[in-house]
Order: structure tokens, then sequence, then C-alpha cells
């Protein structure tokens, strides 16, 4: 089967294959045929590279294992007429292969491609970056708008209409601190933790993530603004003094990140999701994407990595940065050794936040004196609150500041919406959570498990856009709660082209697999589980609900029982 051209697209920032803006093709291409392909591709591509007028910039392949990504670097002002390029490059090197010539020959393409660089060209655009970076601030441009500095210190203006560099009153141009939290899971959590600790320190911090873009305690526009989109939307806000970023996968993958720079970055952990997805085929890869991250901290930097996740525990992050490791476990490698080495570190140490840099070591506050840790039983929030402390410096908070935010913070459905929510009954608990992956549920299982609880039902759903195996993996992950009961949701929103009812009848052959004996029911929808759950449930039983597509509704039944001081046995109203 000869090489098949699956995706074509900007790249315009730094990312997995390539440290800048350029374009880049997903392909497939059978395992045999990938040397070749490579080596006649970059021939090809160094060949219109040259013709077109652009002999600085550089190829990139990345091969994986359903096939390879090929990238090549371009100018920021013409990355639409860089596809072209790289397409031009891809089509002559398979028409190669093949054994005949291409459909375009290069001198044609060359001239065809020059007329396409050239409309999109904006000199004005590149004296405008490279102005910025002969003053150390940064440049952002997309297609509507470009920008220099960040924040309170930013400017930014059409990019039809961008002022000469020499116009620009570049004594008001600065850049505000700024850090970006990366990983599987805990991304919007340690994100909001870090905003609190700004505000604590009497600065307006503006962050983007899954819920929005936030500004103060204002939300300015919802909805999952993890990408490059929501991260300009921050950085370009002039209210903004302090910049958290929340940085997906999915935006890394398709144009990279959403600043070229940063003062700090995290990596929470490293789990399976989203297998087979640009190129990602196991928890190495997606490790890889991940820490894409640390190509935007300049030196002296921090990168911060969870040493209690395997994955990154065996990774040592980017060689500009300064490496900060967290660990529930500080007398284990890789941290203990760090520490001997006079590295940096926060740790827990018995049950009391400790950070561990310049040869020193200071208490920070009692674990359980940080509401979102539930007095230590949620080891995943422990992992996330030791994140967002190591982060900290990064943004100009001290310990005092930072243990002054932790201790006001509570995980309520208002400041913390689906994620460990918790809503009292009598003596019945229910927990609402976002928790949507293996990794994710089985961090649950941990938690839940070191909960009192007479009973216990969780509410089980996945997206169909997940793997067989995966979903499987979730049931399984779920089963590690020792459920009394299991309610099978149907994700009628998340469906992404599996037939209805396809995904739970796959939950339930593996519970019932798993746990013939189990009790297991469906449920049409997430409000309905919700219901079912709440009618099921009796005095001292404990409820999970991991919550995707009616977080609201399922928060407003909660608050409508709240108020009526609804008890387990009574009628749902």
């Amino acid at each position: 089967m000869p090489p098949s051209l699956e995706d074509s697209r900007r790249l315009t920032g730094p990312n997995l294959v390539s440290p800048g803006p350029g374009a880049i093709l997903d392909v497939h291409v059978e395992a045999a045929d990938l040397d070749a392909l490579i080596e006649t591709w970059e021939r090809r591509a160094g060949s219109v590279l040259e013709a077109v007028g652009w002999p600085d910039e550089r190829t990139f392949a990345r091969p994986h294992r359903r096939g390879v990504s090929l990238a090549i670097s371009a100018p920021v002002d013409a990355l639409y007429a860089a596809t072209e390029v790289n397409e031009w490059a891809f089509a002559a090197a398979t028409t190669d292969l093949a054994g005949a010539g291409p459909d375009e020959d290069l001198a044609t393409a060359a001239e065809r491609l020059s007329g396409v660089i050239a409309a999109e060209a904006n000199p004005a655009l590149l004296a405008l970056r490279d102005a910025a970076a002969d003053r150390g601030v940064t440049f952002l441009s997309d297609d509507d708008a470009a920008s220099v500095g960040l924040g309170a210190g930013s400017m930014t203006w059409p990019v039809a209409d961008l002022p000469a560099a020499g116009a620009v009153p570049w004594d008001r141009v600065q850049d505000v601190p700024l850090v970006m939290v990366t990983g599987t899971n805990g991304k919007t959590t340690t994100v909001r933790l870090l905003a609190a600790m700004v505000r604590v320190t009497g600065r307006t911090p503006g962050f983007s993530s899954t819920d929005g873009v936030f500004l103060g305690d204002q939300l300015a526009e919802g909805g999952d603004y993890s990408g490059p989109g929501g991260a300009r939307a921050v950085l370009r806000n002039r209210r903004v003094e302090a910049a958290v970023l929340e940085t997906a996968r999915g935006g890394m993958l398709r144009r990279g990140l959403g600043a070229p720079r940063a003062d700090g970055v995290a990596v929470t952990n490293v789990g399976v999701d989203h297998l087979g997805e640009y190129g990602l085929h196991d928890v190495e890869d997606i490790a890889d994407a991940k820490l894409v991250v640390g190509r935007a901290v300049e030196a002296g930097g921090r990168m911060i990595l969870n040493a209690d996740d395997p994955v990154l525990a065996s990774r040592r992050g980017s060689g500009k940065a300064r490496l900060v490791w967290t660990s529930r476990h500080p007398a284990e490698a890789p941290v203990a050794g760090h520490l001997e080495a006079g590295g940096e570190a926060v740790v827990v140490e018995g049950d009391v936040f400790v950070r561990y840099g310049d040869g020193r070591r200071a208490e920070i506050m009692r674990v359980a004196d940080a509401p979102i840790t539930l007095g230590g039983a949620a080891l995943y929030n422990v992992e996330n609150t030791l994140g967002a402390l190591a982060l900290a410096p990064a943004l100009g908070i001290p310990d005092e500041a930072a243990a002054e935010a932790l201790a006001a913070f509570r995980p309520t459905a208002d400041a913390l919406p689906g994620r460990t929510n918790l809503f009292r009954f009598g003596d019945a608990t229910v927990l609402v959570d976002f928790v949507h992956n293996p990794h994710g549920m089985r961090a649950m299982a941990e938690t839940v498990l070191r909960m009192p609880a007479r009973r216990r039902l969780v509410v089980l759903g996945q997206a169909g856009d997940r793997d067989d195996d995966s979903i499987r993996a979730l049931a399984r992950a779920a089963l590690r709660m020792r459920p009394h009961r299991v309610i099978v949701k149907e994700l009628a929103k998340y469906r992404r082209g599996r037939e209805p009812g396809a995904v739970p009848r796959l939950i339930r052959q593996e519970l019932e697999a798993e746990d013939p004996d189990l009790d297991v029911v469906d449920a049409p929808d997430e409000l309905a589980a919700a219901r079912s759950a709440l009618e099921w449930c009796e005095e001292g039983d404990l409820l999970v609900l991991p919550i995707q597509a009616q977080r609201d509704e399922v928060f407003e039944l909660l608050r409508t029982l709240e108020a009526a001081e609804w008890r387990p046995g009574r009628p749902i109203p």
C-alpha cells in the first residue's frame, strides 16, 4: 500500500516534532517503506525550500507505529503557504517512490508556491517579531492579531494594521510571570490552586482551562480553552498580572504551545488516554507529548515533574530548566539522589508539605490543613497541591501566601466544578468528579477506599472516541472501589461515531466478566443516573458520580436537595 496523507496543518508554536512554527503532515506508511519515504521526502523538501527562497528552514520527521509525521519550519507570516510547500514535497516523494515523475515539476511548483508565499507575506509582522526578540519580550501572532509583551505589559494590533517596529512605545512593553500546567489528570485543579495563590499576593491572575478563560475571579469566556486560543486570550489581556495556562495534549499536537516561553512548567502525571491520535500509541508517546512544555522554559526557569508517576520518574525534563521533583515518597528514587546532589523538591514528610532548595528545608503547612486533600485521603489532590507549591516560585509566590491560599481553598462546585465536589445528605456522601480515564479512575479509587462508607455506588460511562481496550480498562479501574452497585450511563453527546448503546454494552460486559455477581443497572443519561443513585442511597452510603456531559444539571439537582434538606429514603423532588 503506498503512503497516504491523513492530515496537513500549520504549527504555530513549539510542538512535539519541531521547536517552532511551520507545517506538518501526518502520513500513514507501511513499516517496510518508512525509511525510504523519509529520505525521499527530506530530499524533495530541501529542494523546494531552496527553490522558494527558504534555504535556512529545516525538516523534521517523527516515525511512529502507524506511520510518520513530516514537518518543515517556516516563517510565521507564511504558514498556510508552508502547508502547500510540504504537501508538494510529499506528493513528489510518493511519485518518486512509485518510479514516476512528479505531477508538477520543481520549477513550476516553485513559481506557483512563491506566489502563494508572497500573497501571504507580512513583513511588518516579522519586523515586530524581531524587535520583540531584540528586547527580550514575548511575541504572539495568529490569523487576526499580533502582540508584544504579556498581560498588563502587552500591546495588541490587527495583523492587517501593524505599526512599524520603531513606532512601538517599547518602554511600556513587558512580560508578566507565566507558567504552564499539563498532564493526563489534575491540570485544571493545579491551575486553579495557582490562581488562588496569585490572588493572595494582591495581583490579578489570568488563567485558561477546560472550564474557560478567567480574569481575576471572573469567567470571561466559558468552554474548553486549554489550547493556544485560550492562552492568547489570557496573555493579551491587560488586567492580567500573572498568567497560568492549562496546556492540553490536543492543542499542543494540533498547533503547538500557546506561548513560546514560560517561567515554569509542570507535568502532573502521564496516563493512557486518547491513544491513536496524532501518532501517540503508548504511554511513552504521551509522555513525549506532555513534555513538549519543556521547550518553553528558558534558562533558570522551573520544570516540575511528579516523581510518583513511574513514567515521569524516568525522565529528566528540559536541559535548560531547573528540575524540581514533587513526591509523597521523598526517600525513594529519583528524589533522594536529587536532594543529595543539592537539587530542589517539594515533598510530603509525615503529614507536612516541605520544600527543599538552596540548601534549606522549609515546612510549608500540614497536608490536612489544605481542604482540597480531604484530610490527606485524596492522594491525587495531594499530588496536585505539591505541583502547585513547586511551581509557585515561578510566579513570585512566597510559601506563606501559598499556604494561606491553600487553607482557604475548598473544592466546592463553585470554586472547582467537577473536581472532588462533596455533597452531604445526612450520613450519606455524594462525590462528583470529572474523572474520565483509567488513570484518573484508579486514583479516584485510592481516595474512595479511604473514605468511610457502608455501601458504595459508582456511575460509569465513556466517550466513544476511546478504543475498546481503554473502555474496558476504565471499567476494571472502577471495580477497585469495590462498589455494591454500578450504574452504566449512556453519553449521547460523546458517542463520537459509535452506535447508541455500544459503549455501555462494552462496559457492562467487562464488569460482568470481572464480577458476575455485581449489581449493574443502566441509565439513559447522567441526570437519570444521578437520580437513580440517590433513589438507591441509604444512610452511610457513598455515591461516586463521574460526570462529563450534564454537570450543570446534576449540580442543580444536588443543590435543590441540599436546599430541601433532603435525606436518603425520602422521595426525590
